[in-house]
């Protein structure tokens, strides 16, 4: 069959869904290049939520990018969403697990926030598999000053309209509140622990090349938690974009998705 010029190069977004670990996990696949990229959400988070401009304006030649919904986010429902203490291992086993399921040898992760979590986790223990590593509004671990802002957003009536909307239309108001309110509790457990630990212990066993991007301005995660991540994962770099939120893929999404896809050619 005669292709066409860039347009029809596997433009299309793919929605499905496959059965990993006991759970129908939901993901996003478009592109058809040979780098194959795993997108992970943050809290309440899903590919189509969080993700909008990397699966449109992301090179589809150059790559393979896949979103997934952790379990009880998005379309990954049923389960309901809890937090065990080590529901940042178990998503990290479900995110590589389904991209093993998709028949991905070798993949890089794209991790924001919570995501960024579960990616350092999955890059420390999965080592053979993850080819580059990119994280940004992640934190290793939680301190005092973290539960504060936490609580802060736990009562999402109090959101903004603009970050509320999307989230409202896709789980209905008493899931996204009782949710919310949940994962406040469960992340905010971890500054009982020595140091407020999540995965400090990992980072120096993170080995693939490493990207950590931090907004300055972002009120969610305060900047020491990108210089420790830094300072603990060898050879890594680091870049503040000085005008960048928690939310600055999004926001700045041409300049970012142009540095992510530098670092991943490279």
């Amino acid at each position: 069959m005669c292709r066409g010029p860039a347009a029809s190069y596997g433009t299309s977004v793919t929605s499905a869904k496959v059965q990993v670990n006991g759970v129908n996990l939901h993901y996003q696949q478009t592109g058809e290049g040979s780098h194959a990229v795993l997108l992970l959400p943050g809290m309440l988070g899903s590919g189509q939520t969080d993700f909008g401009p990397q699966l449109k304006s992301m090179n589809k030649q150059l790559f393979t990018i896949v979103a997934w919904d952790p379990r009880g986010y998005g379309q990954s429902i049923p389960p309901s969403r809890d937090f065990p203490p080590d529901f940042f291992e178990r998503d990290a086993k479900d995110a590589v697990d389904l991209m093993q399921a998709l028949k991905f040898k070798k993949f890089s992760l794209l991790g924001w926030s919570d995501g960024g979590i579960t990616a350092l986790i999955a890059a420390a223990k999965y080592p053979t598999l993850i080819h580059k590593l990119v994280v940004w509004g992640a934190n290793a671990s939680v301190t005092q000053e973290d539960v504060r802002i936490y609580n802060g957003i736990r009562d999402v009536s109090k959101w903004s309209e603009k970050v509320k909307k999307p989230l409202e239309e896709m789980y209905g108001l008493k899931y996204f509140a009782k949710t919310c309110e949940a994962w406040v509790d469960g992340i905010s457990r971890f500054a009982e622990r020595s140091d407020g630990n999540i995965c400090q212990e990992l980072l120096p066993d993170i080995k693939c090349p490493t990207f950590i991007i931090h907004g300055e301005k972002d009120p969610l995660v305060p900047r020491a938690h990108a210089e420790y991540i830094h300072k603990h994962i060898k050879g890594s770099r680091l870049l503040l974009m000085a005008e960048g939120k928690h939310n600055l893929h999004l926001r700045f999404a041409e300049d970012f998705n142009r540095q992510v896809e530098d670092f991943l050619q490279t």
